[in-house]
């Protein structure tokens, strides 16, 4: 069994948490440019085994779809054309900066360090993968 990734995609930057092999624990690993991201991921995937991938589905309070969300149309398009060969799931990340700032805020780092745009994504990554996993054992 491989690890599933997750991407807290930004039109300057993504997220990126990742499970441990056996898929039950989601952790932050990175923050990416998104302009690097494909070649992020290609580096990635050659070094570790990979079953899917999950991107955050961008929904205000009111179900309507954010404008990156073309964007994040665009990245899937390409991602599967580069890896056909792993699945690509959709999930809400509805809240997750706000969680992920709250969280941060309650870990007792530093006010420089919790307004790290860049820790924000990961853990916002990681919460998102970490819900996609909860709701996959449902």
């Amino acid at each position: 069994m491989g690890q599933i990734l997750a991407i807290d995609y930004g039109k300057a930057r993504c997220g990126i948490a990742v499970t441990d092999d056996m898929q039950i624990i989601a952790s932050s690993l990175d923050t990416v440019e998104t302009k690097s991201l494909l070649v992020f991921l290609n580096k990635y995937f050659s070094e570790n085994k990979v079953d899917g991938v999950v991107i955050g589905l961008p929904v205000d309070l009111k179900g309507n779809i954010s404008e990156v969300e073309t964007d994040i149309l665009k990245f899937i398009e390409e991602f599967t054309k580069e890896f056909s060969d792993i699945p690509v799931h959709r999930f809400d990340e509805r809240f997750t900066s706000k969680m992920a700032s709250f969280f941060i805020s309650q870990s007792g780092k530093s006010k420089k360090k919790r307004q790290e745009k860049g820790l924000i994504d990961r853990v916002s990554a990681t919460i998102i993968l970490q819900n996609f996993l909860e709701q996959r054992t449902r």
